[in-house]
């Protein structure tokens, strides 16, 4: 069979089926981006929301230093100066108190001269020129910050570092009452943040949203894959059938011209043949006067007995005649058949099993159509069994279907074989045409049934015969 046509049929489906994973795979490719998109969105508002947070603690802590360390250093001691105990130990006691609740890790307070004079690292406390660009940048009256991370190569690239902390300078200004703190700098603060959980958290969310995309893309593939199988197996085995469709359609057309020309010639033949059958009869009738023992007059009159039933065969295969339904019994059928054969079944050792379900529902039939082609299953049985056998009969009805079983001994139907026994003219009898299945065919599927030859498990072939109990064109109507 031509497996071309399927191949077109199957294109346009794959086409489908590479642009539905194409779509699947940028569908993840784009949910895979917008993740990676919305923690840069979240990291950039998380940092705006720390310096946020940082400049507000500073300008808390401008207000409780000013308030509760320089103005009482100022007015006790006359100046601020932190080298000395007490002034740090008020300091330190100010700064912690207003920190304790924050998230700060570190902060620095520098002298306008870039000293620290201030730090909860006391290594650092005197240290120079330890501000930098943002100290400098803050003694202008500006307030910056940077971003410092730590961590390997990968990491880095990735975005999540092992540490990360946000660097704020501010000025230390002088606070006038009741206004916002816009006096001169007397200093600036150092504020150091660990935003290192936070981001490890905006990691895991990704992370999380990662392996969430990913089951349900896998999950996607899976359906996918299923459904894309299952209708390419749909498509293909639609395919086929309308190949085998077609191809039946195109025998059928060849069939019935071939029909119509094997009719033709039969109607041709067989008036010429009535007159050599009849010539022949009243030549033997004379020749037996005169040559008794001439037996030429009784082979013409044979052959063309013979003749005359293949041509039959050809014009009932050729031009099938429609049933006369009206009810008929199966099993009254299938006895007729019997009695008609007992006479060979009984001179060749044959034997017939029947086995009959009670209360056999009535066939809309033509029961002389049944029986010819009832007969010419049990002569191809009986064929098959040239030694004689046993050829069971079973009739069974379920679903308005009335099935008839003939089971056969012999040798069974040779595979090369089976897919051939319907073509017209095919047999592997001597003396065959080719039509008897044919014609049995015909009839069976006029009456809107089926046939089915098969080869059983245990030996011999088995024929299975479905009739409807009321015939399709009285459902119509």
């Amino acid at each position: 069979m031509d497996t071309k046509q399927p191949e077109e049929k199957i294109k346009p489906f794959r086409l489908v089926k590479y642009f539905t994973f194409t779509g699947l795979v940028v569908f993840f490719l784009v949910t895979i981006i917008l993740s990676v998109l919305n923690t840069h969105w979240i990291k950039a508002l998380q940092r705006q929301k720390s310096e946020d947070y940082a400049h507000s603690l500073i300008e808390n802590l401008n207000h409780q230093v000013f308030i509760q360390v320089i103005i009482p250093m100022g007015v006790m001691f006359g100046k601020v100066q932190l080298s000395t105990p007490e002034q740090f130990e008020r300091m330190d006691k100010v700064v912690r108190s207003t920190l304790h609740r924050f998230k700060v890790e570190s902060l620095n307070i520098y002298t306008m001269q870039n000293t620290i004079a201030y730090s909860f690292d006391t290594n650092l406390i005197g240290r120079q020129n330890y501000g930098g660009t943002g100290y400098f940048q803050a003694l202008e009256g500006k307030i910056t910050s940077r971003l410092v991370q730590r961590g390997n190569i990968f990491q880095i690239s990735l975005g999540f570092p092992k540490e990360v902390r946000l660097i704020t300078y501010a000025p230390l200004r002088f606070e006038p009452q009741l206004a916002r703190l816009t006096g001169p700098v007397l200093g600036v603060v150092e504020v150091v943040q660990d935003l290192s959980d936070d981001y490890q958290t905006i990691f895991n969310i990704q992370i999380l949203v990662v392996i969430t995309c990913t089951l349900l893309m896998g999950a996607l593939l899976v359906v996918l894959i299923f459904v894309v199988k299952r209708g390419e197996g749909i498509i293909q085995k639609r395919a086929m059938e309308r190949l085998r469709l077609k191809e039946r359609l195109s025998r059928a057309e060849r069939l019935s011209a071939l029909g119509e020309m094997a009719a033709g010639i039969s109607h041709e033949i067989r008036n010429p043949l009535g007159i050599i059958r009849s010539s022949a009869e009243l030549l033997k009738k004379k020749v037996t006067k005169f040559d008794p023992s001439n037996t030429i007059p009784d082979i013409i009159v044979e052959e063309a007995s013979r003749l005359n039933n293949i041509i039959t065969g050809f014009i009932n295969f050729a031009k099938p005649r429609s049933p006369v339904l009206s009810p008929c019994r199966v099993e009254e059928v299938i006895e007729k058949n019997i009695t008609y054969l007992s006479i060979q079944i009984e001179e060749n050792g044959y034997s017939i099993n029947k086995s009959y379900q009670n209360s056999l529902p009535e066939v809309q039939a033509d029961a002389a159509m049944l029986y010819q082609s009832f007969l010419n299953i049990f002569i191809n049985a009986m064929q098959a069994m040239p030694n004689g056998g046993t050829i069971d009969v079973a009739i069974r009805a379920d679903d308005n279907i009335v099935t008839i079983d003939f089971d056969d001994e012999g040798q069974g139907i040779a595979d090369e074989v089976l897919g051939k026994i319907w073509d017209p003219f095919f047999t592997t009898k001597e003396m065959g045409t080719g039509l008897g299945l044919g014609i049995v065919k015909n009839i069976i599927e006029s009456h809107g049934g089926s046939i089915q030859i098969l080869n059983r498990e245990q030996g011999g072939a088995r024929v299975t015969v479905e009739l409807p109990v009321e015939h399709q064109e009285q459902e119509a109507d």
